[in-house]
């Protein structure tokens, strides 16, 4: 496998993602009405795109304002085996005609030409078709007259060794719109086109969410039941001072505040501890009683089907109405301190989920191909939560669903890709999640988007 992304190109992504990756900039432009830099590219393809490494590496930086509007700042990073030749565009401010004096590498149309020091052999061009330093589109020589694309989103490959009809260089001076029209329908322009007014609703609800949180504490085994005591789950007794939510009581929450606006009524506890569709196997189901595996998965099914059946129809309460089984890409960039490498992605697995590796992708790509959803998420390994003391020593390994939360994947009104994160009644921070539980599976279940919100 040709793993472009060696370890010596690392501070590439460095270099790019020097600025905080979501600042308020305007809102992004279709793929076409991004001002074509082509003539520019024509213009100093022999002195910047072509010319011997050292004499590129000794130019100054480069301020040039394109016909169609907007500026780029040329210039040049190196490292000791690489080098970019990056036409950086000028972030926007608020609004789309604010200058921000802001040439980060990764704002919407920047386009970067990395080569070698030693030979200035050219070895990818990389395009950002959104202010995003995570998505974009890449393109890599595969022989004199061919080249491959690829499709980059949150580090997993959408796209991966498309061959093109033209060679490497041929790109240098080829028009954007020119250079997409030649992977045709397999270039997937959706994800790079998202409407932020679809995902108003979405930030109302979150909105809704945070005004409530101040109201909650947390306490372990702890929710709210129908009539509206704080119990703890395993027993329906009323809670101790002071009382609260656990990760489980707060999903519940947040489901009986998007159904109780309908319905007028909190859910019961006691149905949302069955067993909902098929999981385990033989070895699993004598320990069900004592040792309580699923518990986080049945529970997060629950509240899904409830919510589809009460705000739609039976129809979409079903297991594979709720559960999300695809995702798009089956390669993901694995990131270890100063070293990279692309890897296979196995994807949904039965009676685990996904892999966290590819959550942050996988969850940017449902937010496009399925707005007007938040999904929950049911965390779960081998061997039970990382405390120790959920496998008492004797007691054999197995898979256990030991944490349960809420994501909320949008984009803002700039357009700006977020995850909203609620858990154990309060909010944190997608990173905080995922590199929580690094090697864990979580299993999504989709749940639609109410603006209505009263738990």
């Amino acid at each position: 496998m040709n793993l472009f992304f060696a370890k010596k190109t690392l501070f590439l992504m460095g270099i790019l993602f020097c600025l905080p990756a979501y600042l308020s900039f305007g809102q992004e432009l279709p793929i076409g009405k991004i001002a074509d830099d082509s003539a520019f590219r024509a213009s100093i393809k022999q002195t910047w795109l072509s010319d011997s490494p050292g004499r590129v590496l000794a130019r100054p930086r480069v301020l040039h304002n394109l016909p169609g509007g907007g500026r780029l700042e040329l210039r040049v990073q190196a490292a000791r085996d690489e080098f970019m030749v990056i036409l950086a565009r000028e972030l926007t401010g608020s609004r789309r005609t604010a200058a921000t004096g802001q040439f980060p590498g990764w704002a919407q149309g920047s386009w970067i030409l990395t080569r070698r020091r030693d030979t200035g052999a050219a070895l990818r061009i990389r395009i950002f078709l959104r202010s995003d330093p995570y998505a974009y589109v890449q393109f890599r020589p595969f022989t004199d007259d061919k080249c491959q694309m690829d499709v980059v989103l949150y580090d997993a490959y959408v796209v991966r060794s498309l061959p093109l009809p033209v060679s490497l260089e041929r790109l240098y001076t080829m028009p954007l719109s020119d250079t997409f029209k030649l992977a045709g329908d397999k270039f997937p322009v959706r994800y790079f086109e998202p409407n932020p007014a679809d995902y108003r609703d979405h930030r109302q609800f979150i909105a809704k969410v945070r005004e409530r949180l101040p109201e909650l504490d947390f306490a372990d085994d702890g929710a709210i039941d129908q009539t509206g005591r704080y119990v703890y789950i395993e027993t329906g007794l009323a809670q101790r001072q002071p009382v609260g939510l656990n990760c489980s009581g707060f999903a519940k929450w947040l489901i009986d505040g998007i159904l109780r606006p309908a319905t007028g009524e909190r859910m019961e506890i006691p149905p949302l501890k069955a067993p909902f569709g098929e999981r385990g196997t033989s070895f699993t189901e004598p320990w069900e009683e004592s040792r309580d595996p699923f518990f986080g998965l049945d529970w997060i099914r629950n509240l899904a089907s409830q919510a589809w059946t009460t705000l739609r129809s039976p129809a979409f309460g079903s297991l594979d109405e709720i559960e999300v089984r695809r995702q798009p890409f089956s390669r993901v960039i694995i990131r270890n301190g100063s070293s990279a490498t692309v890897q296979s992605y196995t994807g949904f697995l039965e009676n685990a989920g996904y892999g966290t590796e590819g959550l942050h992708a996988l969850l940017y790509t449902l937010a496009v191909d399925e707005p007007g959803r938040f999904y929950l998420a049911a965390v779960n390994n081998e061997g039970g939560p990382p405390a120790a003391a959920a496998n008492p020593r004797g007691l054999p390994r197995m898979r256990t669903y030991f944490h349960v939360a809420a994501l909320v994947p949008y984009f803002t009104e700039q357009g700006v890709f977020q995850v909203a994160v609620f858990e154990s009644a309060a909010e944190t921070s997608f990173n905080a999640f995922k590199t929580r539980y690094p090697g864990h599976y979580v299993s999504l279940v989709r749940v639609p988007i109410e603006t209505a919100f009263d738990p």
